[in-house]
């Protein structure tokens, strides 16, 4: 298949995608065409869907998304996220602007619950966002750091979009998790100095009366200081526990991700027994799971079709031939992907646009020299970066949804998101000037 049949059927994919086509539908038709054109016979081409279709979903690593998935579950439905949170917020009592702190910190800590930065931006809208409009927080503030901390779910383990990422690079999903957990203390490190630095240059955007007022007001609410506490140092342990049990087992190498992430639901199970999660809830949990699992599932084994695609094609190879004879250079060729990324971020989810792009993108940034561990991690913030840029961040709009007060209009949360748009893109630029930032641990403990 020549450029122009490659170039034609990206064209295909995009338009069908923008169109509104589910990104799996998408992806299937586009692979069947490009066997067909590469194959020139329809039965090889049904025949390499049957063969996908059977062997692409009953690999043993593919059962880490939906196990993950009821860890997190098992642990939200439990309440540990939620009290750590609060646990946060009463602990920072003399720090200015200490509700944003805890928005940080706690997404953080909630980022081992979810995995995705949608999940995070919406639960922290309903958890975070009423305290904030309580204690006189700025609207556009406030909706904007709880839309830029969300994408810390993406660099704290387990993230599900390194998951994906190290299915379809067939590369380690325990070395990934470890790449990704300097760049993600550095993100939340910058996050932290912009808020001191609004707190002091700003006052009004964290309450009339700072710290002070906050912790006033706060003192009578809620549960009584010795039980929250109580809670919370439960919920901690529990947690840490988790932690330990499944990616601490990952990252010695004593089992692999998926053995991790069975442990870690059963560990998950175990501990919301233990604080009173019933049957129902966890036949709910284990409902809704697969729910959203199903759909996530079906995306893989279109990504596979898809990769399958590129090798029989030669369309990957004909994309990658367009960029690295352009004349580019290096980075112009990394400019184009970041842009693209970009795009794409504004107008579809994460996970889809790893899989329309990576299959074409990894082997890129390889030949090219880029560390391939250090590249994952600076196309997951470049996506998630894409997802608070206007007019179409879809973190923001999600954001905008679950708020729903009328100070929240969409100008106001883009305004509020623009600083952790530009300090995703600095530790974007860090990675790239210094890509052992991402690969130290990894180095070091596999």
């Amino acid at each position: 298949m020549g450029t122009l049949e490659s170039i034609l059927l990206v064209g295909v994919l995009l338009a069908l995608v923008f169109s509104g086509v589910h990104v799996a539908v998408s992806l299937g038709i586009v692979s069947l065409i490009g066997l067909a054109l590469a194959t020139g016979d329809l039965q090889i081409t049904f025949f390499f869907l049957n063969s996908t279709a059977y062997e692409a979903l009953r690999d043993y690593v593919f059962a880490v998304v939906p196990l993950f998935m009821l860890m997190g579950e098992f642990i939200s439905r439990s309440g540990i996220a939620a009290d750590i949170f609060r646990a946060i917020n009463r602990g920072l009592t003399r720090v200015p602007g200490r509700l944003a702190h805890a928005t940080v910190t706690g997404n953080v800590v909630f980022a081992f619950v979810t995995g995705t930065s949608l999940a995070s931006a919406t639960a922290f809208t309903s958890i975070a966002y009423p305290q904030m409009r309580r204690y006189g927080y700025d609207t556009s503030f406030s909706l904007g750091l709880i839309s830029g901390s969300a994408c810390l779910g993406m660099l704290i383990p387990p993230s599900l979009l390194m998951i994906v990422w190290g299915i379809l690079t067939e590369q380690s999903i325990g070395a990934i998790f470890l790449a990704g957990v300097l760049p993600g203390i550095v993100l939340a490190g910058l996050m932290i100095l912009y808020i001191v630095a609004v707190s002091i240059l700003r006052p009004s955007a964290v309450g009339e009366g700072g710290a002070t007022a906050s912790a006033t007001s706060a003192a009578g609410a809620g549960p009584a200081p010795e039980e929250q506490g109580g809670s919370a140092w439960g919920a901690m342990l529990g947690l840490l526990v988790i932690v330990i049990g499944s990616l601490g087992g990952i990252w010695a190498g004593i089992f692999t991700p998926t053995e991790g992430a069975g442990i870690g639901a059963l560990l998950a199970l175990a501990i919301g027994v233990l604080r009173g999660l019933g049957l129902r809830e966890i036949f709910d949990g284990i409902l809704a799971v697969g729910k959203s699992a199903a759909p996530i599932m079906v995306i893989l084994f279109a990504a596979q079709l898809y990769a399958r695609t590129l090798a029989m094609s030669g369309l990957g190879n004909s994309i990658q031939g367009i960029l690295v004879e352009s004349g580019l250079g290096t980075w112009g060729v990394i400019a184009v992907m970041i842009a693209i990324w970009m795009l794409l971020g504004m107008i579809i989810d994460s996970i889809s646009i790893i899989i329309l792009t990576v299959p074409i993108f990894a082997p890129i940034a390889l030949s090219l020299g880029l560390d391939p561990l250090a590249f994952a991690i600076i196309g997951i913030l470049t996506i998630e970066a894409g997802l608070l840029t206007p007019p179409f961040g879809l973190l923001v709009y999600a954001v905008k949804s679950v708020a729903g007060s009328e100070e929240a209009t969409l100008g106001a949360v883009f305004r509020g998101a623009t600083p952790f748009w530009i300090i995703l893109l600095v530790v974007v630029l860090i990675l790239l000037a210094e890509p052992r930032v991402a690969t130290v641990l990894t180095r070091l403990l596999l």
